[in-house]
């Protein structure tokens, strides 16, 4: 999977709002936008430690199960 849409899945299955996933994530509105619409692509470890920390903080009582 492609890093953007690993991105985008992650916000949707956490239920948030681009803004509040964002705001959350200490990212620019404009960038995870960018990122979802892949008009620019993050580096791979950043879809990574997003993931780990939605696991860790349990945010919306997800599991992620790859």
């Amino acid at each position: 999977m492609r890093v953007e849409m690993m991105i985008k899945k992650l916000r949707i299955m956490t239920r948030m709002t681009q803004k509040a996933f964002a705001d959350y994530f200490n990212i620019p509105v404009r960038t995870l936008q960018d990122w979802e619409a892949e008009k620019r692509t993050p580096p791979p470890y950043v879809a990574e430690l997003i993931k780990y920390k939605i696991e860790k903080e349990r945010l919306g009582m997800l599991r992620l199960v790859e």
